[in-house]
């Protein structure tokens, strides 16, 4: 992994981007958006992450974020590690399922090339992370993940995507996630 790819500024903001294994369409249930939704949440108000922004898409998920605890490593370590329990038991309870054979297969598949996993593996293991490290640099990432459901069609207007928080920049709602705007 390359120097630039680490979270060197533990008490930095970052903007990160991590996708499902073989970058498969999860996230087109109601109930596995919630579930990440949630997982954010529960990092906001009990583990010290401060969100300025994020998306989550069918098959990955975009967060500008700070760790107050400065391990931001450890932090999204966590989350990727409970979404990923939480999610694959979801999959496999859920008998309105109708990709789950597939989708435990390839989850599966995805383990088995990996010598750090022990069943199945949901997240690829890499987040990239780009500090923030000045206000040009945070607008150009921030609308990055805003166009995001924009440019792949799935929307016309980036508030329309109810997984954005564009949402809370653009109509001030913050139903769905609340974010760190004022900080």
């Amino acid at each position: 992994m390359s120097r630039k790819y680490k979270f060197k500024e533990k008490e930095g903001a970052y903007f990160i981007s991590f996708a499902t294994v073989y970058w498969i369409d999860v996230f087109t249930r109601v109930d596995y958006f919630d579930t990440i939704i949630e997982s954010l949440d529960f990092c906001r108000k009990n583990k010290g992450m401060e969100i300025y922004g994020y998306c989550i898409m069918p098959s990955h998920i975009h967060l500008i974020f700070r760790s107050t605890y400065g391990d931001p490593s450890g932090l999204i370590r966590d989350f990727k590690g409970f979404t990923s329990r939480k999610i694959l038991k979801m999959i496999q309870e859920n008998p309105q399922e109708s990709r789950k054979e597939w989708l435990l297969w390839m989850f599966d598949k995805a383990g088995k090339k990996n010598s750090n996993v022990k069943h199945r593996q949901f997240w690829q293991q890499n987040n990239n992370p780009i500090e923030i490290w000045s206000l040009k640099v945070f607008e150009q990432k921030l609308n990055y993940i805003h166009n995001n459901p924009l440019e792949s069609g799935f929307v016309t207007d980036s508030i329309d995507w109810k997984y954005c928080s564009a949402r809370n920049y653009g109509i001030d709602d913050q139903t769905v996630l609340e974010i760190d705007l004022n900080r």
